[in-house]
């Protein structure tokens, strides 16, 4: 091609390469956090081939026992192939959390699941994407209302109370103890507190500090190290989670003083609560299982258009030095 021929094609070629870097621009936004799809046996409820959209959004990854609902809900989606889920981690900000939502809204996902950090600020956007004909898994923490498909959960207020009763017993109805409470704009933060309280109330058993720990080992470390500060006498801690209960440890430990005491925790996960146990450092456990399983469970029958309970209460067990290596005592 002669080099003015050229020239009058270059037009033609520019318009066509804009062109392709439009579409490809238009095409679906990479997800935020990691996608997976599973590979199943056959015999699933979708007809083959089909393919649905899941949105999880956690509200944060800095607690290991939410990293494991995050790794139970890939476990159990990856058994089937017509499933892909799509995370998102809000890092523990509420605002995120909420755009989040709205985000999975605006791509049209088949179905939502949230484990919200706060119930207030992530009720109305729930309530919107039901609007919008999304349907709702809402995993451990409530919404206020019952605008949702499903929530899934264990009884907090039951292992909350369970925890009290144990403590009541251990300590023969009396003694003063440090509560270090999970967030208390959450509704599991509240639930332990309040089972926990109801169960103590009439005992000689004294919440001498308490503090809200954000779930978290190193505020739940800082807040101990108050309490050591200002009490000589501390029989035993009750905290909200396992990693606040080993930040209680370490911070006595450090002040010559674990052995003086008793942790408990709850959560219990086999790498965490459970191993603590065993290790000595905690004195009891209490299991609050991710739901992860269940959750795809129930995505799978909604998405098929089949009735789910409203609400799914997963049971807990209790874990101590005597019963651990049998595998813990359920809860009645």
């Amino acid at each position: 091609m002669h080099f003015d021929v050229l020239l009058r094609h270059i037009p033609r070629v520019v318009a066509a390469l804009s062109l392709t870097v439009f579409l490809v621009g238009c095409g679906p936004p990479a997800a935020e956090e990691n996608t997976t799809a599973g590979q199943s046996p056959a015999g699933t409820r979708q007809p083959a081939g089909a393919r649905y959209t899941i949105g999880m959004s956690q509200c944060n990854l800095n607690e290991p026992w939410r990293v494991q609902m995050n790794a139970d809900i890939k476990t159990a989606a990856e058994q089937h192939p017509e499933l892909k889920v799509v995370f998102k981690d809000a890092q523990n900000d509420t605002l995120k959390q909420r755009q989040h939502v709205e985000e999975f809204v605006s791509a049209k996902v088949d179905l939502l699941l949230i484990s919200p950090k706060e119930a207030q600020p992530l009720t109305e956007p729930v309530a919107r994407a039901m609007d919008a004909g999304v349907p709702v898994i809402v995993l451990d923490r409530r919404l206020l209302g019952d605008k949702y498909t499903c929530f899934i959960g264990a009884d907090n207020k039951k292992i909350g109370r369970a925890a009290g009763e144990w403590i009541v017993k251990t300590l023969g109805g009396k003694g003063k103890v440090v509560e270090l409470k999970g967030l208390m704009t959450s509704t599991p933060g509240q639930d332990r507190h309040s089972g926990f309280r109801e169960a103590i109330e009439g005992s000689g058993i004294e919440v001498i500090f308490d503090a809200d720990m954000h779930w978290l080992e190193p505020d739940a470390r800082k807040e101990m190290e108050s309490a050591l500060s200002r009490f000589e006498q501390i029989d035993l801690v009750y905290a909200h989670n396992d990693p606040a209960a080993h930040g209680a440890y370490l911070a006595a430990r450090a002040a010559g003083r674990e052995k003086d005491m008793k942790f408990v925790g709850i959560d219990a996960l086999p790498q965490e609560g459970v191993a603590y146990v065993k290790q000595g450092i905690l004195d009891a456990t209490f299991r609050y299982p991710t739901g992860g399983a269940e959750a795809i469970d129930a995505v799978l029958k909604i998405l098929a258009k089949e009735s789910v309970e409203k609400d799914i209460t997963l049971g807990s067990r209790l874990f101590t030095k005597e019963n651990v290596n049998e595998g813990g005592l359920e809860l009645p």
